[in-house]
């Protein structure tokens, strides 16, 4: 059944990856990116079923404009991917406010304005996906990425709290973080993992709505399991039951 995903951050790298697989697997594809030439290079590469919108996600009116586009030409959105990130590599005494605070509004507020432009379709359908696009940045931050690390970590808050609120009303709308890895790419690092492959895990993800998934966090192509406390443990060791981690079946 061929969906429409509205993927965040497509003019190049992951976004980009991402939109040629869904668009190769007969998915209508919308992207939103800041830069007008990547997005027509996305376009090229992901061909007719690929929808372009120059859109800075940092811009909330300019996100919901985007998804009424998006709309227009694709009808509702079933899929939101929340991938646009920024990542200046900045010291934190070369940051100033203004500085920090806009890398707030792209990797923080983005994914907020994004998803409540979609959330009223897939509350009046009564499913849909949201896929966050997330790192571990705010557990182990790296020299030169408070703004990244601040800004992706409360990103993963929001994820929680979305489903704190909706989790129990709205179980179809499913929900989730994943952690593509280090990838090559210039938010990565030269010899990371190439987009293209990570793009086949988070493709299939995305397109992955069991209920069973909300809340979830998936590394790569494998599931992030819960830690257990040792009571947990040694029922789970009692009753013969140790939960195995899912696995993506890439596209």
């Amino acid at each position: 059944m061929s969906r429409h995903i509205l993927i965040t951050g497509a003019s190049g790298g992951l976004g980009r990856a991402m939109a040629d697989v869904l668009c190769a697997n007969g998915h209508k594809v919308t992207g939103l990116g800041r830069r007008a030439e990547g997005l027509a290079e996305t376009g090229e590469s992901a061909g007719r079923a690929f929808h372009a919108v120059t859109c800075d996600v940092a811009d909330a009116q300019a996100v919901r404009d985007a998804v009424s586009s998006a709309r227009a030409q694709h009808g509702q959105v079933d899929v939101l991917i929340n991938n646009a990130a920024v990542y200046p590599r900045r010291d934190t005494l070369d940051e100033t406010v203004e500085s920090f605070m806009h890398s707030v509004k792209v990797n923080l507020g983005g994914m907020v304005a994004a998803s409540y432009a979609v959330l009223p379709g897939m509350m009046d359908a009564g499913r849909g996906r949201i896929l966050n696009v997330a790192t571990f940045a705010d557990i182990n931050p790296l020299p030169a990425s408070s703004a990244y690390s601040v800004s992706k970590g409360a990103a993963r808050i929001f994820s929680r709290a979305l489903i704190a609120d909706m989790g129990d009303r709205f179980p179809n709308i499913v929900i989730g973080d994943w952690m593509p890895g280090m990838l090559a790419t210039s938010m990565g690092i030269p010899d990371g993992l190439a987009p293209e492959t990570a793009a086949r895990w988070g493709a299939a993800l995305a397109l992955w709505d069991d209920p069973s998934l909300m809340g979830t966090s998936f590394e790569m192509d494998r599931e992030i399991l819960p830690p257990r406390g040792l009571k947990g443990k040694i029922k789970d060791l009692v009753l013969f039951q140790r939960r195995k981690p899912r696995v993506i079946a890439s596209l």
